[in-house]
């Protein structure tokens, strides 16, 4: 399975945040290192993920989806997270 980052930004008078969680938390395996930013893992492309995300989200919203190479660095999360992301990444 590859890595992705998915980051939104809600526009719409909606704002249901809750269905993009789910949506999100349905790829099985994921962490959510800030309030808009997840990475999960998935067997999809990008372009797969970008659709399954949007069909719960506002036509105005913003999605950015993109996979991961393994390089990364942090400051100031949790021990929890960053152990997930050693292994994940």
């Amino acid at each position: 399975m590859k890595s992705y980052l998915i980051s939104y930004d809600l526009i719409g008078p909606n704002r249901d945040y809750d269905s993009v969680t789910e949506k999100i938390k349905s790829y099985g395996t994921w962490a959510r290192p800030l309030e808009s930013v997840w990475i999960i893992k998935s067997d999809d492309s990008a372009t797969t993920i970008r659709d399954n995300v949007f069909s719960v989200m506002d036509s105005n919203d913003k999605l950015f989806v993109t996979g991961l190479t393994g390089a990364a660095a942090w400051q100031n999360l949790s021990p929890e997270l960053s152990e997930w992301l050693k292994e994940n990444l």
